[in-house]
């Protein structure tokens, strides 16, 4: 997995991420700014879902995308 590209579109990445996780606001994805760490942290926050399931809603979701 290549989470360069999300990083590298971070800005056109930010409304498909609100789309999937609405919880987070515009604030927290100017604070994750493209990094998966923070966003996974953030997710968890937001929605209390533990980690591994995080990472694998993550990655599910990046697998959809059609980059």
């Amino acid at each position: 997995m290549d989470w360069n590209r999300v990083e590298g579109n971070w800005k056109q990445v930010k409304g498909k991420i609100k789309e999937k996780w609405g919880r987070l606001t515009d604030d927290d994805l100017d604070v994750i700014n493209g990094r998966r760490d923070q966003l996974e942290g953030k997710i968890q926050e937001r929605y209390g879902v533990a980690k591994d399931q995080v990472r694998k809603d993550v990655d599910d979701w990046y697998t959809a995308q059609r980059w």
